[in-house]
């Protein structure tokens, strides 16, 4: 039996989204197949699920709209991104890098930076982690695909 511990749909706000090029669609489509195939998800103080998120950007904070998988609304969290700015302007600094270096550089030098890259991505997750403590409950895999999606938000050409 599946448990209702996770999430079943996630959607992104259309129109939250800033404009991105073909690298920055894969990455968010990818991030969604891998959460909705694998995750674990839940409101604290909830116990129903699963759960269905519409996440978006509204005056510079990241909303989650939390439903349950019939569409019963559960709960909305909202988060400042301040503290997450300067994580995703690095990890998009050396994400261009990342994307340099595959067309130019060495083998050992495309692994150092996608190091550099996960590294980011890794300190990232773990700051949602950090910041929804006390809203959800993610294992860490689900809070890395959850921070590919808010890459994704703030994603530009």
């Amino acid at each position: 039996m599946t448990s209702p511990r996770r999430i079943v749909a996630i959607e992104i706000d259309e129109k939250s989204l800033a404009p991105a090029g073909p690298e920055a669609d894969h990455e968010r489509r990818v991030a969604i197949f891998d959460l909705i195939e694998g995750n674990s998800f839940s409101v604290v103080g909830h116990e129903g699920g699963p759960y269905a998120i519409l996440l978006s950007l509204a005056d510079n904070r990241l909303v989650f709209d939390v439903s349950e998988e019939g569409g019963a609304p559960v709960r909305r969290f909202i988060l400042s991104v301040t503290s997450l700015r300067r994580i995703i302007k690095d990890y998009f600094l050396i994400c261009d890098s990342y994307y340099d270096a595959i067309r130019n550089a060495s083998a050992a030098q495309i692994e150092a930076i996608d190091m550099g890259r996960r590294g980011l991505h890794n300190e990232g997750s773990q700051l949602l982690v950090e910041r929804l403590v006390d809203k959800v409950e993610v294992d860490f895999d689900t809070a890395r695909r959850l921070f590919t999606l808010v890459c994704a938000l703030h994603a530009r050409n």
